[in-house]
């Protein structure tokens, strides 16, 4: 019973080459140099239309970066671990706060392998992810939503709540911003 990557070849190599670069030049780049780690991750496959208007921190962690669609204002802040294993879209200024961990896939405790499943998580436009947010394999948060800081997040959000706890849950309206 040897252990086998679920992934091609070719995408295991490249995860190994995009590590590489991720632990030097990506991770060594100053801080405001947002648009630069941006590049970086759109070279390797990320949907990024305009690198200028991203904020990507130089500590995140990107698994994939094919999987991973950063929509104009868009924000991963410091620290964010980003395990898109399935891919992961953050809308139109979707604000993911330090220490928060976006992650695409489990496995499948019902049988005895316990083979890895897959879940995509979308992050709708203006939406806010605080810190040290868990957010699980298939969850979207919707529009203008608020997930408090440190809430486990493991079913989807509604548009325009302020969502907190573990379980994550809607716990009020949003005003609208001013």
């Amino acid at each position: 019973m040897g252990c086998t990557s679920p992934y091609p070849r070719r995408e295991t190599l490249m995860r190994w080459v995009w590590l590489f670069v991720e632990m030097t030049v990506f991770r060594w780049s100053p801080r405001p140099c947002h648009a630069w780690r941006a590049r970086l991750l759109r070279w390797f496959g990320a949907r990024i239309d305009r690198v200028d208007e991203v904020v990507v921190f130089p500590t995140v962690s990107v698994h994939f970066p094919w999987k991973l669609t950063l929509e104009s204002r868009s924000m991963l802040g410091p620290y964010v671990r980003v395990y898109n294993i399935a891919p992961i879209h953050l809308g139109f200024g979707a604000n993911v706060s330090q220490y928060s961990y976006l992650c695409a896939g489990g496995h499948d405790y019902t049988q005895w392998s316990l083979p890895t499943t897959f879940g995509p998580i979308t992050i709708g436009p203006n939406a806010w992810v605080a810190a040290d947010v868990f957010v699980g394999p298939g969850v979207e948060i919707g529009e203008l939503a608020i997930i408090g800081a440190r809430s486990v997040v493991i079913t989807s959000m509604p548009a325009r709540k302020i969502c907190l706890g573990h379980p994550c849950r809607p716990i009020k309206d949003r005003p609208e911003p001013a």
